[in-house]
Parts: C-alpha cells; sequence; structure tokens
C-alpha cells in the first residue's frame, strides 16, 4: 500500500503456509489497510518493522501494535525516534511507540518458514536498515536506496559519508535481487548497479 503525504509504501510479508506474517513501516493511515489485509488472508501478523525513524514511516504504529498485537522492532540508533517522534518535521501529530525489539546487523527475523537478514544501512538516518531474503531474492530497502535514488542526506540523522558506505556496500548484492523501497516503484540491484557502482569507486553520491 502507497499512502501518507509523501507517498510511504507498507508492506506485508507473509507465509502462506504457516500464515504468519511481519508488517514493514506503518505509516499514516495504514491500520485499517493492514487488519483487512491480514483478516482477508488468515495471517498472523507476528512483527511490525520501522526501517527508520522518520515520521513518514512510523505514524501508524502504536495503533498497528494495539490492533494485532505484534511485536514492533527498530534499530536501536533510531529507536528514540520511536518513542520521542519529531513533532516539527511531521505536518500532523505522531503518537509514540515503544519497540519490544532492538535490530542490529545480522538480526534474523523469522516467520514461518521465512528467513529476512537486517543489514545495517545509516546514511537516511542512524539507524536505518534494509531487510533482505536470500531464498526470496528480496530486499526491502526502507529509504535507503530508491529506483535510480537514495534517501535524503539531509534530515534529522542523515549522514552523507554514511549513506556512500551503505550504497557500496548494496552495490555488491547480487543483480537479480527485487528491490522493495520506502517509497516510489519496485526496481532490482542489476538496473541500479551502475551508477551504485560509480559510488562505489568515487567515494562520493553522485549529486
Amino acid at each position: 500500500m502507497t499512502t501518507g503525504p509523501v507517498g510511504t509504501n507498507v508492506y506485508v510479508l507473509g507465509d502462506v503456509r504457516t500464515q504468519e506474517a511481519i508488517a514493514i513501516d506503518c505509516a499514516t493511515p495504514s491500520v485499517r489497510w493492514l487488519t483487512q489485509q491480514l483478516g482477508d488472508q488468515g495471517w498472523n501478523l507476528r512483527m511490525i518493522v520501522s526501517t527508520h525513524r522518520h515520521w513518514d514511516h512510523i505514524g501508524d504504529n502504536a495503533e498497528a501494535v494495539i490492533a494485532t498485537g505484534a511485536t514492533l522492532a527498530v534499530h536501536a540508533a533510531d529507536r528514540h525516534g520511536l518513542e520521542e517522534p519529531d513533532a516539527d518535521s511531521a505536518p500532523f501529530a505522531i503518537p509514540p511507540s515503544h519497540p519490544a525489539l532492538e535490530l542490529a546487523e545480522g538480526s534474523k527475523i523469522r516467520f514461518g518458514e521465512i528467513t529476512l537478514t537486517v543489514l545495517h544501512t545509516p546514511g537516511h538516518t542512524e539507524g536505518s536498515v534494509c531487510l533482505m531474503s536470500d531464498e526470496e531474492r528480496v530486499l526491502l530497502s526502507g529509504d535507503t536506496l530508491f529506483a535510480g535514488a537514495w534517501g535524503r542526506t539531509d534530515l534529522p540523522g542523515g549522514d552523507a559519508e554514511a549513506m556512500v558506505d551503505s550504497l557500496s556496500r548494496l552495490a555488491t548484492l547480487e543483480d537479480g535481487l527485487t528491490v522493495l523501497p520506502g517509497h516510489g516503484p519496485q526496481t532490482n540491484i542489476g538496473r541500479e548497479k551502475p551508477w551504485l557502482s560509480m559510488v562505489a569507486q568515487d567515494r562520493k553520491l553522485p549529486f
């Protein structure tokens, strides 16, 4: 689902065999859609993952946790942004949410028979993460990587040098990996590799 003032992508992934699922980036508004999708599929939501702390990705976290009973997870470096949202940056009030689980580089998120590996990819924020499934050949990239672009580094928590490191890391992934970003259309690593490789070689963002 794409929702909210800046078109945030909200994802629900489920294992059809075990009916276990996770949600990624509960933007406002998304709870009604989320619960409808879960009900239609007969899925049980185990976890809500915030790829980073910015308001456009966390607005419905608190309500979604209440509605589903799922565990909320975020990287430790971005935890404070969920517990004390930046009121000045959002166009509406963002309720605080309280992660029960802190993610870190190499953490494994398991639901049913599906496993996602956490890649810590700072640059957009200190605690930005991507989630990768080798078996499903999918990368959920949050606001680190978009189709033809990357997440801004001039917002709270941004760091251009860290973004160069993160994009350089993503340039080493396999071409066939489907990329599901936090905004905009899906892409794949092979399509993005020419400019990602340039970032890795030049050690700077293209512009």
